[in-house]
């Protein structure tokens, strides 16, 4: 049965134009059916190099493309965000933290619905800070929480609090495991994702500029946050779960972990090592686009 995006805004269908301001994309100056309804597979991550460079990777895997080939952004009218496609794939970057990407999927949760797409599945790929997990592991999340631990999304609308499930697709993780155990390159588990307002403070590192709690304390809070199923930390899945429920979207959350945060706070991996961890979700989401395709 189709699955069409579902819009939680009954305000949308009484403008004349809807223009996507962030994408540099409009209804009234783009056909967005025709450059957008085939698409099956949309996969965000924070940095408009690393979306660009997956496109080129699905491309070749997919055999839509030859190595050397250059894909357009297709929001080149704007510096705030990229956005790739190839075939059924869509690649976009969402920037870093909460209301970058936050601003980011209300603009492409509209252009899906407005191009009639159905059946999607949305993957953010990304990198993290893994607890008690070796450097190059990905974690597949199960349930995004906040920094208590909570399957929640907290959101102040209207002065009002509003809290959100942050629950993801479990047959979908289940999938992308099954795809894991069949290219068996590198350690992948489910769990947990701890998703925070900051990079410093608000994961418990002791390098930021502000720092007032001692090692003794940032221990415990990880090994708290362990015991609770978390396994990696990041700042943009809680609203990436809760914004893809509402919407009735497939969704999952693939990041690698660049460090175990219970052995230290910098990232001191070399840069070949960093770009090899970095490669291993864009792996994992390829292999599973080309299963669904019957191309694996």
């Amino acid at each position: 049965r189709e699955n069409f995006i579902h819009l939680c805004n009954p305000h949308l269908e009484k403008m004349k134009e809807d223009i996507l301001y962030h994408f540099a994309l409009g209804t009234g100056t783009h056909d967005f059916p025709a450059l957008f309804g085939d698409v099956k597979f949309v996969c965000v991550g924070g940095s408009p190099s690393r979306m660009k460079a997956f496109i080129a990777y699905i491309a070749e895997e997919l055999g839509l493309g030859s190595p050397g080939c250059d894909y357009p952004n297709i929001c080149a009218g704007t510096d705030r965000y990229a956005m790739y496609k190839v075939g059924p794939v869509l690649s976009v970057s969402h920037g870093m933290g909460i209301p970058s990407i936050s601003i980011m999927l209300h603009e492409l949760i509209k252009l899906l619905y407005h191009a009639k797409c159905s059946n999607i599945t949305i993957i953010r790929i990304g990198t993290s800070g893994g607890i008690g997990l070796e450097p190059g592991s990905v974690v597949i999340t199960r349930q995004s929480v906040d920094a208590t631990f909570k399957p929640q999304l907290e959101q102040v609308v209207l002065g009002k609090t509003v809290i959100r499930s942050t629950n993801l697709d479990e047959q979908l993780a289940k999938e992308l495991m099954q795809c894991s155990k069949e290219i068996g390159q590198f350690n992948t588990v489910i769990g947990n994702t701890m998703c925070t307002l900051d990079f410093y403070e608000g994961q418990g590192r002791l390098d930021g500029a502000i720092c007032l709690y001692d090692e003794k304390e940032k221990l415990q809070y990880l090994k708290k946050a362990y015991d609770s199923g978390v396994r990696n930390i990041e700042m943009e899945s809680s609203v990436f779960a809760a914004m893809c429920n509402l919407s009735g979207v497939k969704a999952a959350v693939v990041c690698v972990t660049l460090l175990d945060r219970l052995e230290g706070d910098q990232i001191s991996s070399s840069h070949d090592v960093l770009v090899e961890y970095q490669q291993r979700p864009q792996k994992l989401v390829g292999y599973f686009i080309k299963k669904c395709l019957g191309k694996a």
